[in-house]
């Protein structure tokens, strides 16, 4: 008796899904976004060297 009153509820249970898929119900959870990886790489060493603070286009940049 409970595995005919489980295959009904499911047969309507498809019944329905099928019913609001049709108007376009759509029951799926959007899926989550993912986060971003920014993957960064050491600098190398620099030799070491002075330079004036008013030379800024000389700063070694990586």
């Amino acid at each position: 008796m409970q595995a005919l009153i489980e295959l009904l509820a499911g047969f309507l249970a498809l019944l329905a899904a099928a019913a609001l898929h049709q108007i376009g119900v759509d029951f799926k959870t959007a899926p989550k976004a993912e986060r971003e990886v920014h993957r960064v790489v050491d600098c190398p060493p620099q030799p070491s060297q002075t330079f004036a603070a008013a030379d800024r286009e000389d700063v070694p940049r990586c």
